[in-house]
């Protein structure tokens, strides 16, 4: 099908990027998906990596990117994907991350309780697939999975999909960490369709393995480094003392108030106001309330803009409960408050990555005579013996 209009976008990783179709225009367009620029990929992981401030968007795109080179790369070896399902997949991955609140994960089920960032997204995909007269219901049906071709839903979401390969790579890229290159490229090249499910092709095998262990070093060298946890765990004390004491005192007079007094159920207004806040409107209510007479906020959020940062400990056995309690009263004498608001400024918890889980989707490869192993059963033991195991490590994070 000819498209009505052509632009190109230019990355810093990938080059130009091609949007050719009216659909995909019109959902890049849409305020709902522009809010993207305006939410950190990374939250606050640029308190240690000052690079690490691009956005959703910059991520999004990026993944849009990688899913036109796989459909591409499938249909040169024969797999038949209709320019419908092409553009559906396509929108499906420009809208997998629209249900993103302010600072991602970090905040998850922090800032709007209990409500998970797929579920908004699914609920904002079905709200502008009215607003386009249907045009998107293709795309969630691939998104939900309830698409007869799985493997379009595989690329967007599973062990070895683009969103993965898209935030490894740009993320590597914004923080100087070099671990995290994976040479998406040739695992894009290596892609197969085998039954109706997306596998990868044989001699691709250590390209994948490369991409597991790139994710596991990312995920304990940066996401889950301990001064980016000291930082997204500051501003999670931040959300929670505010809504402990929220007053009129505490108003911002913005749409962020709603999700501190009101919000009760994710409907279609706690909806429609999700989709006005992000990364700014929680740091606009950091400034202000670092001056507030209540000292448990103000020195968290004076402490945050001024990076002063909880100091963070990782161990491999959890901590001693009476040691926390008693750090807990020498905090409460030192600043002249409760024990309980000392829990504020002395805590514990727990940090946990898999970097392949055996029992979710797997990582199929196809070798040359048809046959198929999960990638954990081929004769290299590394994938198997060490990165199906889970690591927890336990962390304590203390103000000083």
């Amino acid at each position: 099908m000819p498209a009505s209009k052509r632009k190109i976008i230019n990355d810093p990783i990938y080059g130009f990027i091609t949007i050719d179709d009216p659909l995909l225009f019109d959902v890049i367009n849409h305020p709902w998906y522009q809010r993207l620029r305006r939410i950190y990929q990374m939250a606050l992981a640029q308190m240690v990596y000052p690079g690490a401030v691009h956005s959703r968007l910059h991520h999004s795109l990026g993944a849009y990117h990688l899913i036109c080179l796989a459909i591409n790369e499938l249909k040169q070896k024969g797999i038949d994907i209709s320019y419908e399902e092409e553009i559906a997949a396509k929108s499906a991955i420009l809208l997998h991350d629209i249900g993103h609140g302010p600072f991602s994960h970090a905040l998850e089920h922090i800032l709007v309780p209990g409500v998970h960032h797929e579920m908004i997204g699914f609920r904002i995909m079905q709200k502008l697939n009215d607003e386009l007269n249907g045009r998107l219901t293709t795309a969630i049906g691939i998104f939900t999975n309830k698409y007869p071709k799985q493997f379009l839903h595989q690329l967007i979401s599973g062990q070895l999909d683009v969103d993965r390969m898209d935030y490894l790579t740009r993320d590597s890229f914004f923080t100087g960490v070099s671990e995290g290159v994976i040479g998406y490229d040739r695992i894009l090249k290596m892609l197969a369709v085998h039954d109706g499910q997306l596998m990868v092709e044989e001699k691709g095998t250590y390209s994948v393995e490369k991409f597991l262990v790139a994710r596991r070093q990312m995920y304990w060298q940066v996401y889950l480094h301990k001064t980016v946890l000291a930082a997204e765990k500051m501003i999670v004390k931040i959300i929670e003392r505010a809504r402990e004491i929220f007053d009129d005192s505490l108003k911002l007079n913005s749409t962020l108030d709603y999700f501190f007094k009101g919000f009760s159920e994710m409907n279609d207004e706690a909806l429609e106001k999700f989709c006005l806040i992000d990364d700014y409107d929680v740091m606009f209510a950091v400034k202000k309330w670092s001056s507030h007479t209540d000292k448990v906020l103000s020195t968290l959020c004076s402490n945050l803009l001024n990076r002063k940062l909880y100091k963070c400990r990782l161990q491999t056995q959890a901590f001693d409960v009476s040691e926390i309690e008693e750090k807990r009263k020498q905090m409460a004498a030192k600043m002249n408050i409760s024990v309980h608001e000392a829990g504020y400024f002395v805590f514990t918890g727990e940090a946990m990555n898999t970097t392949y889980r055996l029992q979710d989707e797997q990582i199929n490869i196809l070798s040359k005579n048809g046959n198929v192993k999960d990638i954990s059963q081929v004769d290299d033991p590394l994938i198997h013996k060490t990165l199906s195991m889970p690591v927890k490590k336990f962390y304590i994070c203390q103000l000083v």
